[in-house]
């Protein structure tokens, strides 16, 4: 597999990425004949491209007698979101506060009070539902994680 950082290098693939994008989002192919109108570009040029972007697997096509028709396949950039993420979001801090409250909106010890877990013989939880927190507290961290990302990327299109 070619280097995906030296594919994406190129302007001209970067342009031909962003109009299969842009069909990904209507659910539909592109033919190589569309994709010379819209970005105005010689059909030898964009072929060369488009051969480029298959050997890195960022794009897939479907032959239909002389027809060629191309869709994106995002999943090798991931590898680069994967790269430039962390240097996104090095300074990127948040806090969560969190209150428990009752049912009529009253605030209720959590597990972060002094006095909620006072009497430690009592078992807190049954064993299946301190699984199922730690599983959901696992998913929090990996939503947090997620947040973070698309915060920095929100960042980067400013």
């Amino acid at each position: 597999m070619p280097d995906i950082f030296g594919v994406i290098a190129d302007a001209t693939r970067r342009d031909i990425l962003q109009v299969l994008l842009e069909r990904v989002q209507r659910d539909a192919e592109i033919s190589v004949s569309e994709i010379v109108g819209q970005l105005e570009i010689s059909q030898p040029t964009v072929s060369k491209h488009l051969k480029v972007l298959r050997e890195a697997e960022l794009v897939t096509v479907r032959e239909e007698g002389q027809h060629r028709y191309y869709s994106l396949n995002a999943e090798p950039l991931e590898m680069i979101e994967d790269f430039v993420i962390p240097f996104l979001s090095a300074d990127f801090d948040t806090e969560v506060t969190v209150e428990y409250l009752s049912e009529s909106g009253e605030r209720i010890p959590g597990p972060g009070d002094q006095d909620a877990f006072s009497n430690l013989d009592e078992e807190v939880l049954p064993e299946e539902a301190a699984a199922a927190a730690e599983r959901m507290g696992r998913a929090a961290a990996r939503a947090e994680n997620r947040v973070k990302e698309l915060v920095a990327r929100f960042r980067l299109r400013e």
